[in-house]
């Protein structure tokens, strides 16, 4: 409610009323879906998949980041979901983890960032793979492996009970043990629901006790300034017995044709 508002009403309440704000108790429902919004978000998941198929089919040397993002939305509009965002990283731009799309060409030997996300029915859709264009930079290969068992450490660490930091720290182990600590910039992941990013934040200080029902990103990456970024991102539904990937799609890379 409004601030003005809410005040009246707080003064005109007994002194001794306790008062909690939203993340506490709208927010502890919100984080935990039910078998409708899960099928919502199953069907978005499912749409952001087709829509990173789409970029996988049309990325080729001489286009502009810009100019893949417009099939990318493309797509999503095809099947009646409102394009949210594109991050379309290129060569260099791809270190830069919220880089959007710009006039930048996509060349032969770059390594593409395609982060995108979409929204129908009320729900969002997330979802991060990689498309390298005829040859890969040097070096992809070992780095896509460590991201990709970053991915599986958070996978295997997510549990209902475990503290969201344990899912964090479990990725993280995985990318500073391999030398790249410094180069994994960002949380390792953030909760979806009807807002894109709402709790739980999987994050290294988060005490967040993850609960069956919960629905969040793990998405860990490694960005090499001036080279290029990895990051490998699902969004996961936590079952009693561990964590549900929504998307279909594989997290290996797409060779695309130079």
């Amino acid at each position: 409610m409004r601030a003005d508002f809410a005040l009246l009403l707080i003064d005109a309440l007994p002194e001794d009323t306790a008062r909690e704000f939203t993340p506490a108790t709208l927010g502890a429902l919100r984080m935990r879906k039910d078998k409708s919004e899960y099928a919502l978000l199953k069907m978005n998941a499912g749409i952001a998949d087709r829509a990173m198929q789409a970029a996988f089919s049309k990325i080729r040397p001489g286009m502009t980041e810009k100019e893949l993002a417009a099939e990318i939305r493309g797509h999503f509009s095809s099947e009646g979901a409102a394009p949210a965002f594109w991050i379309v990283g290129a060569g260099g731009n791809g270190a830069f983890p919220h880089h959007s799309a710009s006039e930048r060409v996509i060349e032969e030997g770059d390594a593409v960032v395609i982060d995108i996300g979409g929204r129908k029915q009320g729900f969002p859709s997330d979802i991060t793979r990689m498309a390298i264009v005829g040859r890969a930079p040097e070096g992809y290969g070992q780095i896509h492996t460590i991201v990709e068992r970053a991915v599986q450490a958070a996978l295997k660490a997510a549990r209902p009970g475990v503290l969201a930091k344990d899912v964090d720290a479990a990725a993280r182990k995985v990318i500073s043990d391999a030398g790249y600590g410094e180069y994994f910039v960002h949380r390792t992941g953030h909760g979806m629901g009807i807002d894109g990013h709402e709790p739980p934040y999987i994050t290294a200080t988060s005490e967040t006790v993850l609960e069956e029902g919960m629905v969040f990103s793990i998405e860990p990456g490694i960005y090499l300034p001036g080279r290029f970024g990895i990051r490998l991102e699902d969004i996961v539904i936590l079952r009693e017995d561990g964590p549900e990937v929504l998307s279909s799609l594989p997290r290996d890379v797409h060779v695309a044709k130079a």
